[in-house]
């Protein structure tokens, strides 16, 4: 008899049945994430990865020199474009302005290397000679015959032919410095603590800067002089009921000379204006055309060189008003180009002065932070409609090379002090190549050790 094995004659499908079942999938959207791939883990990365690199030890130097090195040459650009009907209009080559403006950048930019080079006692050995000078030009301003009056304001001294100097631009420099200087070696006696230390010698010589502008009409740098001394005090550690007393008497002052001014009065009056208002009323001329050219800019402007308002409907557009220009030809997304720039720029000073052990280097940081960002605030608040008409460039930006030279030397300063930083040093010490001869010596020693290092019978 035969025997048959079992389940020989079974069919696939039985011996499948009666075997083990295969394990189910899991759907897709049923299976648990690995942990760090979902969008929240990847924003936590990103985060923490921006967070790193902002805070390496060369951020604030490096925001320092590309913010300023922007700024600097977007308004040569707009310079450029906001110039060229104003310079044909006078009988001029259509680069008149620009070349100024481009000499006047390239003399800054020299400075601002030599002062980004130079150390720190340096700048503190430089800041008694540049005050004493610049009190000397301001007196000289004041006399018939050597100062220059335009629109107005009798803060110019002529150099022949086309150059102008105005010496209240490097007297803010020169009161940062020397400030600054000031309250270091105050700082370093432990004096700062009582009130006539902290106001004397400071607050007086500061009050003969601004006597000296007022003689010559001009409130708008008047207010910048303010902004730096409290800025000054404030970083020193002055309390804040001083400040209560001093903005108030400020105030007062600010006050008695608007009033008695008709000029003053009517800018005041023309704060937020969008017409041009009735005949005899407040002349709102140039702040009603600044907010036509940035309402015609919209999104994108009309297109670089394409403004209308420079065609002679808005004065001092190359100056003063360089600002409305940029919104109406690059739009609302240069404007706030420009802002991001100032802001930037901003926050590496105030690190900067936060950082920092030297307390010369802290107080000059915080002079020229204040200096540069209330500076523009007011420029570009009195475009906007939002502040008075103060009659100050923008910093870096508009045209002017008295304005220009102190400014960049002023960033030249932050980024000498962004260098100074024990780990900003370290990191570009690590940067710099070795000479040539140095690495070829490095090398020449390299191959020697591993000569010696091998066996006796290699060779």
């Amino acid at each position: 008899m035969q025997r048959v094995a079992v389940g020989a004659g079974r069919q696939p499908s039985e011996a499948k049945a009666q075997g083990r079942k295969r394990p189910t999938r899991t759907p897709r959207s049923f299976r648990p994430r690995r942990p760090g791939r979902g969008p929240a883990d990847r924003v936590r990365r990103s985060y923490r990865q921006l967070r790193r690199t902002w805070d390496r030890p060369l951020t604030a130097y490096y925001l320092i020199f590309g913010s300023g090195l922007l700024i600097t040459v977007l308004g040569l650009i707009m310079v450029y474009s906001a110039s060229m009907i104003k310079a044909l209009q006078l009988g001029l080559s259509a680069s008149y302005f620009f070349q100024k403006q481009f000499f006047a950048a390239a003399l800054g930019t020299g400075l601002l290397l030599a002062a980004s080079r130079m150390p720190v006692k340096l700048h503190r050995a430089l800041a008694y000679p540049a005050l004493a000078g610049t009190v000397f030009l301001m007196v000289l301003v004041q006399i018939p015959g050597i100062g220059v009056s335009i629109n107005g304001n009798q803060n110019w001294i002529s150099l022949g032919g086309p150059f102008m100097l105005q010496p209240s631009e490097f007297g803010k420099l020169a009161l940062i410095l020397w400030g600054a200087d000031l309250l270091a070696r105050k700082g370093d006696k432990q004096l700062l603590s009582q009130w006539k230390h902290l106001l004397v010698p400071l607050v007086p010589m500061a009050f003969l800067l601004l006597g000296l502008i007022m003689l010559g009409g001009d409130m708008g740098t008047a207010i910048i002089f303010t902004a730096i001394l409290f800025g000054l005090l404030w970083v020193a550690g002055a309390p804040t009921r001083l400040f209560v007393g001093v903005l108030a008497a400020a105030g007062l002052v600010v006050a008695v000379l608007i009033k008695t001014s008709p000029h003053r009065m009517e800018r005041l009056a023309c704060i937020g204006a969008t017409d041009l208002g009735p005949e005899g009323g407040p002349d709102c001329y140039q702040a009603v055309h600044g907010i036509f050219a940035l309402a015609s800019g919209g999104w994108f402007g009309s297109g670089l060189g394409a403004s209308v308002e420079k065609w002679g409907q808005l004065p001092e557009a190359h100056t003063d008003f360089i600002f409305a220009i940029t919104g109406e030809e690059l739009g609302l997304a240069g404007t706030l180009s420009v802002l991001a720039l100032f802001a930037a720029l901003g926050y590496a000073g105030i690190r900067v002065a936060g950082r920092t052990e030297d307390s010369f280097v802290r107080y000059a940081a915080g002079g020229v932070t204040t200096w540069i960002t209330a500076q523009a605030v007011i420029n570009i608040g009195a475009v906007l409609g939002l502040l008075p008409i103060a009659g100050v460039p923008l910093p870096l930006f508009s045209y002017g090379g008295s304005a220009l030279l102190p400014t960049m030397f002023a960033v030249g300063l932050l980024i000498a002090f962004a260098r100074e930083e024990p780990a900003a040093r370290a990191a570009l010490a690590m940067r710099q190549p070795k000479s040539g001869w140095r690495r070829a010596g490095l090398r020449g020693r390299s191959m020697r050790r591993r000569v010696k290092e091998r066996p006796s019978g290699e060779r």
